[in-house]
């Protein structure tokens, strides 16, 4: 019996100093990983309005180059380089000497050829139906005509001779063609005075516009002419720039092209002016898009006048393409940036599940996510995101309930 039990014991015994010669990396092995402990939140479903962003530049509501139409050499300037101005302001002067010169002998003249049918230069618009000449040589025409009438009777009876009655009736016929020439020279004298006055015109015309003045409220861009200085016609002289209400263009694209109408309002903001957003209302549109970019360019107004804003600033426009449309949002804290990417994790059954989203809009710390298989009512992990990957176990700290849960009564 001793014998049986002798080679059970050493058996035992081998077993169990096999057992305590274990090496510790075993040991830690066979132990269960400890669980990430991270906080988390639902996702929400919000009502939110699709904004496109654009980018789009300020420009003047209007821009002129002010010139003269006549050449002259300039006598004095009164506005300059940066200098507001009103419409209707003298803005500079050309020498007049030598078309006032001009303008005294056309006036002359006009008042010469009004003299010839009995006019002074009050009446130069006036188209009589005689003059001294007509007049004259009318009453020789009736005098011809009345002693013709009596030849005529006397040459029927014989009383005078038959030579003698041609004598007068020719007489009587050169003044009746005397009249009608009288007449026609009336009419030429007319058509005379009338190119003599448009003459006239275009004098005191030109004289007018060696005086320069501004078109409209505004602010001098710049200044190219200078006292003493020759200009010839048609030469710029200022470039007047109207800066309110300040015009802003901007390209949309295809896709959002139905959410923009005359009388949509949009937003804008320009680095130049940092914290400031701005107003504008679409006043114009495009009919047609753009063939190579397939943009549609609108034009819109601003709704008020800052000074700070200045033609040519580049700006960034929000455009509100769609509202009131449903979305899946989580806190910002939730969304992690690694090589480009943007992920999430959510928790299932206790374990991190990856999804790779695109941001979309943002509002009150939340995050629109789409590309991705996010519910409303999902726990989304919100700390420790860099330590995650797939299936990893966690302890979620402050385990949210979902949406309708009624709250426990202390």
């Amino acid at each position: 019996m001793k014998r049986t039990l002798l080679p059970l014991l050493i058996a035992a015994l081998f077993a169990a100093a096999c057992s305590k010669q274990q090496s510790p990396s075993e040991v830690k092995a066979s132990a269960p990983k400890p669980k990430i402990e991270v906080t988390a939140a639902l996702a929400e479903a919000r009502a939110i309005d699709r904004i496109v962003n654009l980018t789009g530049s300020l420009g003047p509501d209007e821009t002129t180059t002010v010139s003269t139409e006549v050449s002259g050499r300039v006598a004095n300037v009164h506005a300059d380089f940066g200098s507001f101005v009103k419409k209707g302001q003298l803005l500079a002067e050309l020498q007049q000497t030598e078309i006032a010169l001009n303008l005294e002998r056309g006036r002359a003249n006009l008042a010469q050829a009004l003299a010839r049918i009995g006019l002074d230069p009050s009446q130069a618009n006036a188209r009589p139906d005689t003059s001294p000449a007509i007049r004259q040589a009318e009453a020789l025409m009736l005098d011809a005509r009345s002693r013709y009438e009596n030849a005529k009777r006397l040459v029927a009876t014989g009383d005078i001779a038959k030579e003698r009655f041609e004598g007068i009736e020719k007489e009587y016929q050169a003044r009746t063609a005397a009249l009608e020439a009288m007449r026609d020279d009336l009419r030429v004298q007319l058509a005379n005075i009338a190119a003599l006055r448009a003459d006239v015109g275009i004098l005191e015309k030109r004289l007018r516009d060696t005086r320069l003045y501004a078109p409209f409220d505004g602010q001098i861009s710049q200044r190219m002419a200078a006292p003493g200085q020759y200009i010839k016609e048609n030469t710029p002289y200022f470039t007047i720039v109207k800066n309110y209400p300040l015009r802003l263009r901007v390209d949309i694209p295809e896709t959002a092209v139905m959410a923009v109408r005359v009388g949509t309002e949009v937003t804008f903001t320009t680095d130049a002016i940092p914290g400031a957003s701005f107003q504008a209302v679409v006043r114009e549109i495009n009919p047609s898009l753009d063939a190579r970019s397939r943009s549609l360019n609108a034009e819109a107004r601003l709704t008020a006048n800052d000074p700070r804003l200045k033609p040519g600033m580049f700006v960034q426009v929000q455009l509100v393409a769609a509202r009131g449309v449903q979305a899946v949002m989580v806190p910002k804290e939730a969304l992690i940036e690694v090589a480009g990417l943007t992920k999430m994790f959510t928790v299932r059954d206790g374990k991190a599940v990856e999804h790779r989203i695109t941001p979309g809009a943002q509002s009150d710390g939340l995050v629109e996510v789409t590309g991705a298989e996010v519910q409303p009512g999902d726990t989304v992990v919100t700390s420790s995101l860099p330590s995650l990957v797939t299936g990893a176990e966690l302890a979620v700290k402050n385990a949210p309930a979902p949406a309708g849960t009624p709250a426990k009564k202390g």
